[in-house]
């Protein structure tokens, strides 16, 4: 499916195809709340990165989010989470350990996407207090992340583009 987005104020516009266009997925971790804004939902649609056409390149800024895990030191994440340098709009993210993938941020793309059968509200342990999490039929809930990945949860549903 062709994915068409543009940041807020219309200094960013990219496009891409992609092959698992649902937003299947609701992220509760901290890095999607703050990067993203109030939920965050940043990496639930899959696209081709070498399909990946950005207008107003110039504009475009990226950031390593940081890793803080219980126990551990914090760290920087691999991955680079891109954004409107105008306005602070996320736009996509890129990770070097899956050089052919690029995920949209949904919230960006202008496209109309599919409606999912099924939402995997995930992250359920970093989830704000504020937050209400939407139960009941429809709703799958992760703790950490799914164990199913984007694409097979896509494959599942007969969703594949």
């Amino acid at each position: 499916m062709h994915l068409e987005g543009s940041c807020q104020c219309g200094a960013v516009q990219f496009s891409l195809e992609s092959d698992s266009p649902c937003p299947y997925m609701h992220c509760h971790c901290s890095i999607c709340r703050k990067t993203g804004g109030g939920g965050g939902y940043g990496i639930n649609l899959g696209g081709d990165a070498h399909s990946l056409r950005v207008r107003g390149k110039k504009h475009v800024s990226r950031y390593h989010a940081v890793m803080r895990e219980p126990g551990q030191r914090p760290k920087r994440s691999k991955a680079f989470r891109h954004f409107c340098a105008a306005c602070g709009s996320p736009l996509w993210l890129w990770d070097p350990r899956w050089p052919d993938m690029v995920y949209p941020n949904a919230s960006a793309i202008d496209t109309p996407l599919p409606r999912p059968p099924e939402v995997v509200e995930a992250s359920l342990e970093n989830v704000a207090p504020w937050v209400d999490v939407p139960r009941g039929k429809g709703h799958r809930h992760c703790e950490t992340w799914p164990e199913e990945s984007l694409h097979d949860w896509h494959k599942r549903h007969g969703l594949l583009a």
